[in-house]
């Protein structure tokens, strides 16, 4: 069973179309990242999954159960942390985990605080006052809020925007521990490197839609392929002249030569055939940020046209 499933979801506020027929699907077990930029739609359907809103149309099913008709269920195994923080700055973080766990009425509360502190590296400013934490030590215990009752299901809505680079790497380790302890998680991020370094699948939304969708790999093998052929210094000017007289198309940088997967064979050997020596020869890796543009340019002509 998966742990979520969207298809067809549309939201509207007022005459704005926010989400715009969304359909994914998130396995148990996995961390799923819904990435976009501000305004894409990403704490829209958040909401709706975690049951604080509710969809114009389509289906919605979290952990095989109707949010709308099951509420009360799905939240039993949920948790959600949003991007704005709910916490009581002149409570201690203990404080602030005990009033959650009465909420949620968790059995044994002290000992499940006890052990989520010493699980995400709290127990040496648990006891203070949350007034006097940094950015990085509140996020990490509104993360710990959420994570009280252990739940199957977490959203986590960009958790670590304005989190230091040490506390974001140490945010990035408690997620995938949470994968491997068998919980999905459902990340919403801005950050391409931090989709790339967590996912096990990501979807791109842009405009209220979802665009791509796969693994990290398996996107970067759908965009256009490029290969990228290095020369030595010395014969720079007769690559050029070779590549140029046989009507190929390149881009140059120093002594890399870069051509589509289309030409990129010719390419290759006009160059070998001209004796310009070839020290390097490979295939391009794409990364997430030119397939992040290249997917939102084309939403946005998709929107004009």
């Amino acid at each position: 069973m998966q742990a979520i499933e969207v298809h067809n979801v549309q939201k509207s506020f007022g005459k704005l179309a926010v989400l715009k027929g969304v359909t994914l699907s998130a396995d148990r077990g996995e961390i799923f990242t819904l990435l976009g930029e501000n305004g894409a739609g990403k704490s829209t359907l958040i909401n709706i999954l975690a049951t604080l809103s509710r969809a114009d149309a389509g289906t919605v099913r979290i952990l095989g159960l109707d949010p709308q008709s099951k509420g009360k269920q799905v939240r039993e195994q949920i948790s959600l942390n949003a991007q704005s923080m709910t916490l009581d700055e002149e409570f201690s973080g203990a404080d602030n985990l005990r009033l959650i766990a009465q909420l949620r009425g968790i059995p044994n509360a002290n000992a499940a605080i006890d052990n989520l502190a010493q699980r995400l590296g709290m127990t040496t400013f648990l006891q203070r006052k949350v007034k006097t934490y940094s950015g990085g030590m509140k996020r990490r215990l509104d993360i710990a809020m959420s994570l009280l009752g252990d739940p199957e299901l977490i959203f986590l809505d960009e958790p670590t925007t304005g989190v230091d680079p040490k506390n974001r790497l140490e945010l990035w380790q408690i997620i995938r521990e949470l994968r491997d302890a068998g919980k999905t998680v459902f990340l919403t991020t801005q950050y391409l490197d931090e989709a790339d370094a967590l996912s096990d699948h990501i979807a791109f939304i842009a405009g209220g839609r979802i665009v791509k969708v796969g693994t990290p790999a398996q996107i970067k093998q759908r965009v256009r392929e490029t290969y990228t052929a290095s020369v030595a210094p010395v014969q720079v000017a007769d690559a050029v002249q070779s590549l140029t007289a046989a009507g190929l198309d390149f881009a140059q940088h120093d002594t890399r030569f870069t051509f589509d997967h289309t030409v990129a064979a010719r390419g290759l050997q006009t160059l070998l055939n001209s004796n310009v020596e070839v020290t390097a020869y490979q295939r391009d890796e794409a990364d997430l940020e030119s397939i992040f543009l290249s997917v939102t340019d084309q939403e946005a002509h998709h929107d004009v046209a």
